[in-house]
This record gives C-alpha cells, sequence and structure tokens, in this order.
C-alpha cells in the first residue's frame, strides 16, 4: 500500500509539472522554429543528465535495454515535443487540453499492449468519462483551430502514450530518472546535428518570455518532470498512475489564475471534482 502511495504522490508531482509544458511551447515557438526547439530542449537537457549519471556513477544500461530506450526517445524525446510545437503554431494550448485529456486513456492502452497490465472493466469506464469530461470542457471553453493542428496533436498522443508506458516498464529495472537520461543521451546525436542545421537566424528578436519558455521545457518538461513521472508511473501502476494526467489541464489553469490573474469559473471547479471523482474510481479498480 505505501508504495502505491508513494508512486500516487510521486506521478502528482509530475503532473504538476509537465502542467507547464504546453504553454511554455506555444510561448516559445513565437521565437523558435519547432525543430529547433524540440532538438535544443532535448541538447540541455541529455547534458544535464550526462552530469547526474556521472555524478552519482550510474552503470550503463544492457544491449536488451537499447529498443526499449530507443522507443522512449522516439515518444517523448523526439515525437511529443515536435509534433506540439509544430501543432501550436495553429492551435492554442487551451485548445490542445482537448487532446491533453486523451492522454491518459492511451496511456492505458500502451499499459496493456507494452507492460502487461489488466485492469478492470470498471477501470475503463472511470478512464473514458474522465477524458470524456476534460475532452468536454476544452472544447466548451476552447477557441477554433485547424484541422492540421488538431491532427498534429492526435499523433503527438499516440507518441507520448507510448514513451510513458514504455519508460514506465524499464523504470521498474533502471529506475524512474535513469530511463530518461539515458534515453536523452541516445537520442542527442541526432538532436545536436538537428539543433546546429536549425539555429535562428537572428538571436536579437528573441524576446525573454520565449528564452524563458525554452528553459523550461528544457529542464522542467524534458527532464525534472520525468524524474518524478517515472517512478510513479512505475510504483503505482502504468494505467492507474496514469489517469492523474486527467489534472493536468487543470492545473495548468490554477497556474494561469495564480500567476496570470485569470479568472476562474465555475466550469473549472465542477470539471475538476468530477476528474477527481474519475481518478479516485480509476485506482479503486486499476487492479
Amino acid at each position: 500500500m505505501k508504495t502505491s502511495m508513494d508512486g500516487w504522490g510521486s506521478g502528482l508531482l509530475g503532473v504538476i509539472i509537465f502542467s507547464g509544458s504546453l504553454p511554455a511551447t506555444r510561448v516559445a515557438v513565437g521565437g523558435f522554429s519547432p525543430l529547433f526547439l524540440t532538438s535544443a530542449r532535448a541538447v540541455i537537457a541529455a547534458l544535464l543528465a550526462a552530469v547526474l549519471l556521472v555524478i552519482w556513477r550510474q552503470a550503463r544500461p544492457v544491449r536488451r535495454d537499447m529498443v526499449s530506450l530507443g522507443i522512449v526517445a522516439l515518444g517523448v524525446v523526439v515525437g511529443f515535443p515536435l509534433l506540439t510545437a509544430l501543432a501550436l503554431q495553429t492551435i492554442t494550448s487551451a485548445h490542445s487540453v482537448v487532446f491533453v485529456g486523451l492522454l491518459p486513456l492511451m496511456t492505458a492502452i500502451f499499459a496493456v499492449l507494452r507492460g502487461g497490465e489488466r485492469p478492470k472493466p470498471l477501470f475503463w469506464l472511470f478512464s473514458c468519462l474522465g477524458s470524456a469530461i476534460v475532452a468536454g470542457f476544452a472544447l466548451v471553453t476552447g477557441e477554433a483551430a485547424s484541422s492540421m493542428g488538431d491532427l498534429l496533436m492526435i499523433a503527438a498522443i499516440v507518441f507520448c502514450g507510448l514513451g510513458y508506458a514504455e519508460g514506465a516498464r524499464l523504470s521498474r529495472q533502471l529506475g524512474g530518472w535513469q530511463v530518461i537520461s539515458w534515453a536523452l543521451l541516445l537520442s542527442m546525436p541526432v538532436m545536436l546535428v538537428l539543433a546546429l542545421l536549425t539555429l535562428p537566424v537572428s538571436w536579437q528578436a528573441i524576446t525573454m518570455p520565449e528564452w524563458l519558455g525554452l528553459a523550461y521545457v528544457s529542464v522542467f518538461s524534458m527532464l525534472v518532470g520525468f524524474f518524478f513521472w517515472y517512478r510513479g508511473l512505475a510504483l503505482g501502476g502504468i494505467a492507474a498512475v496514469g489517469q492523474l494526467q486527467l489534472l493536468q489541464p487543470f492545473f495548468g489553469l490554477a497556474l494561469a489564475a495564480t500567476l496570470l490573474h485569470e479568472p476562474v469559473s465555475i466550469g473549472m471547479v465542477v470539471s475538476t471534482a468530477a476528474v477527481v471523482l474519475c481518478v479516485a474510481g480509476a485506482k479503486r479498480f486499476a487492479r
């Protein structure tokens, strides 16, 4: 029981950190191209990860883990960051909440396919209901967007769900922060070349908020958040703890209200309460 609760607590911290990812990406693409943003954040995070691996003298992963690390890198180092950066050129971060609401369900599907988990039927009911609530709230409160942006976000969610499930499965052997660190290092040669090829034409035109957006997605979204997230998934169960992502859009709105003084509607409070109940129900029937 204690291990499961530790997993849920660690997963919740990861979700809180990730809640700023899409808004930060939306700001950053105002000054950086999607290709440079994706590669630069990966290179920065990889350099930090290398320092941590050396300090704590972590053993290298064995050959049989390389395929799984490649899947993690494809999903969360390359796929999700690049596709969301491309999508957020044509849609708002608020509209992207529609698709974040589908991420827990996608993670649960890959937990079955890749992690061997078998949640109870009622788990799927609560998972689908929670996803529907988040998607419905975002559709009602969001703005119109381009069909291409929507398609890119759907693809991003598929890649992310795969990367989450595969990374959590591997975390049971290597440890949570070690998985994302080795995945970053595995992708670094390609990402470094891509970053050099897509350098901004003019650095002077980049504003401070855009630099801060790059810093956030590089340090927190690409590295620190995964320390807690993969640990939570490994300890509490991929499908179960993955349902905490249903709260991510609402954490983002809460941050906007606190830091940017944006209004919080009654609909947000009601929807958040309903989602919390769905997460609790999914937790109960996850195993």
